[in-house]
């Protein structure tokens, strides 16, 4: 499958022929606009960027320290931690081709220097890599749909349950990084490099293979797996979301509902129930992001396919736009975590911000530290006692 969303802002600047020049030469007027417009974004994509990532970096890793604490152990919450997983390798594989194609060498023209075997051969890497870890990611986030609409259907606190859903959602996740990985070894083919000889200054020049989207003379090969690319990593992965994200918000309204009504439930248990309605509106804000930054790209692969010129005049030129964008979607999670669940906003506190939390809690004797190891000794306590009522 080509990784045609990958490769589109590198494509821009590193094709075998002066790809701006090209588009320019057959530009409408809406492709105009466009391309003056990603001139002018370039010189400033690389530097917001890295800021990006270097944030998003950060924010994940304390994603994974939180959420793999023992309180913190549920299948939605490992399912987080391996996303954030994939989202920290994206970002990271995206500082240094930032910095060296975007800040050090912005000019779109090649030279030796940028476009040396070596630089291009890691770009090479980077989409490859990238391609790998973003469809990682899109189908992880499918996943968390899935398997939240499957504990909304049929809670339980059964302790074999629990512990086969555990195992269930950390098989799912292996499967998920070699299934991508697998799947994308056409990809890992046909991204190439070719030599290029300046005949006037004798230099040589290292740039992508032309894969001539859009054109008369498209490689059958490369149609079909473009076609594939967007239906197996963006179009289906948006559906599965949008038809389970829907049946989340639906089923979290009927049972509050019903629990409102039938149990007339106590302010504990009102609080409660409000925390859980949080935790699944915090997950269907993270499936919404995936769908508007997954789903128009789709759709724009799809037209680059079909329709003549559509991937020169318009998909290039939003090339960069399109990266920063799956770049935001990677580094925002922590502040959506923070903002909407409290357990998490409650353990990130305590294990990075302890010193600065009010002291006064501390006069009626219980604080944030003493909360937090309860969950952990609850948590331990429930597990022992679900043991050996099951064993019983």
């Amino acid at each position: 499958m080509i990784n045609i969303d990958m490769r589109s802002s590198c494509y821009s600047r590193f094709s075998s022929a002066n790809t701006y020049c090209g588009m320019a030469a057959n530009q409408s007027v809406t492709g105009d606009h466009l391309f003056t417009f990603a001139k002018s974004y370039a010189s400033f994509h690389g530097y917001i960027s890295i800021c990006v990532c270097v944030f998003g970096i950060i924010t994940n890793i304390f994603n994974i320290i939180v959420l793999t604490r023992r309180h913190m152990s549920t299948p939605v919450n490992i399912i987080l931690s391996w996303l954030a997983v994939s989202d920290i390798i994206t970002m990271m594989s995206y500082v240094p081709f930032s910095m060296h194609f975007y800040c050090m060498y912005p000019d779109v023209n090649k030279t030796p220097d940028k476009n040396s075997k070596s630089w291009m051969t890691y770009m090479t890497f980077h989409i490859n890599l990238a391609a790998t870890t973003h469809t990682v990611s899109i189908w992880l986030c499918v996943l968390l749909a899935i398997v939240r609409f499957v504990h909304i259907r049929s809670p339980t606190k059964a302790f074999a349950t629990r512990r086969r859903r555990m195992t269930q959602s950390k098989v799912l996740i292996l499967l998920i990084y070699v299934w991508s990985a697998i799947s994308l070894i056409p990809n890992y083919m046909s991204n190439e490099l070719q030599e290029n000889l300046n005949p006037e200054s004798n230099e040589t020049t290292y740039v992508l293979r032309d894969l001539r989207l859009g054109k008369n003379d498209t490689d059958a090969l490369v149609l079909v797996n473009v076609w594939m690319y967007a239906v197996t990593a963006k179009l289906v992965p948006c559906l599965l979301m949008s038809i389970f994200g829907s049946l989340l918000i639906y089923n979290i309204h009927v049972k509050i509902r019903h629990r409102r009504k039938v149990l007339k439930i106590s302010g504990a248990n009102s609080m409660r129930l409000t925390e859980h309605s949080r935790t699944t509106k915090m997950l269907v804000s993270v499936i919404l992001l995936f769908l508007v930054t997954e789903l128009p790209q789709g759709v724009l692969i799809v037209c680059s396919a079909t329709v003549k010129d559509f991937f020169d005049t318009v998909y290039l030129p939003l090339g960069d736009v399109m990266d920063i964008v799956a770049l935001i979607n990677n580094a925002v999670n922590f502040i959506l975590y923070c903002t909407m669940s409290t357990k998490f906003r409650e353990t990130f506190v305590h294990l990075f911000c302890a010193c600065h939390f009010p002291h006064s809690n501390e006069s009626i004797g219980y604080t944030l530290t003493d909360r937090l190891a309860k969950l952990d000794s609850h948590s331990n306590n429930n597990e022992h006692q679900n043991h050996i009522n099951h064993v019983v």
